[in-house]
């Protein structure tokens, strides 16, 4: 494992740790490859990260360790439907304990819509990548801060055996540099420092021009800090063909009319 700073994500990568022995007790990885082969395939993720303007991928979380308790009551079959009727082109589940997250929701969800469907989560090891498959998982979170190179490059390859989608995520340019040893055809660019839990939405963008020049085939998510329309006007500018966005329509009081606006905004450009 790489050293990581001390704070939220150090202490998450010590817990993730843990519950994956637990997980491996439990079932094991023969196991859970054999029901990820006998999925469907998976459903296009970066291809739907392509349409015209900019891509919402809609959100689906409860709490935050940031901003706590959001939508503790809400059914995630019901949410997911509601995006997908209201445009977004895939649906991000969280599944981590600290959002009150949970696979479930992730399975619940893969069934009921037919968008791509996120596990957002921080992945560890292999087993994680098989297990996410298995739960009906089109495409996966990797976050380049919670691996070494050898583990970014085992992960990638898992996700490539078990046909999974990644969205590999950097939050600054030396990240990116060691994310394009991958190759990965989708890239995430976060505002949020995962230590402090802090967002610096200039420092995104200011990320999100650099890369656009530096990988001109990827596609850009900006994660972190998408609150209206004119956040997705700010990340299309800066070179995004997506953005991620959750705690924005979690605290709506009409989250499909949030999301239709951000959606109509990503397709007029502002």
């Amino acid at each position: 494992m790489p050293k990581v700073k001390s704070g939220f994500l150090a202490r998450t990568l010590a817990r993730k740790r843990g519950e994956v022995e637990a997980g491996r007790r439990a079932r094991s990885l023969s196991d859970l490859a054999a029901a990820a082969r006998d999925r469907p395939a998976a459903r296009p993720w970066a291809e739907a990260l392509r349409d015209p303007g900019v891509a919402v991928i809609a959100e689906f979380k409860r709490a935050s360790p940031s901003a706590g308790s959001l939508s503790p009551d809400v059914d995630a079959v019901e949410r997911a439907r509601v995006f997908e009727r209201d445009g977004a082109a895939a649906i991000s589940v969280l599944t981590d304990a600290a959002f009150d997250g949970r696979l479930a929701d992730l399975a619940a969800v893969s069934a009921a819509v037919g968008v791509p469907v996120l596990r957002k989560d921080f992945l560890v090891d292999p087993w994680q990548i098989w297990e996410s498959r298995a739960a009906g998982a089109d495409a996966a979170l990797l976050i380049v801060a919670a691996l070494d190179d050898a583990g970014l490059a085992e992960m990638a390859a898992a996700a490539a055996a078990a046909g999974l989608g990644l969205l590999v995520e950097i939050h600054d340019r030396a990240e990116a540099a060691r994310a394009g040893a991958l190759r990965p055809a989708v890239i995430g660019v976060n505002a949020r420092d995962l230590s402090r839990l802090e967002v610096d939405v200039e420092a995104g963008l200011a990320n999100l021009r650099w890369l656009r020049r530096e990988a001109p085939e990827a596609a850009l998510i900006a994660e972190s800090g998408i609150a209206g329309p004119e956040d997705v006007w700010r990340a299309r500018a800066a070179g995004a063909d997506a953005v991620l966005v959750g705690e924005h329509l979690a605290r709506a009081a009409d989250p499909g009319a949030a999301l239709a606006a951000l959606v109509a905004a990503a397709r007029d450009g502002g």
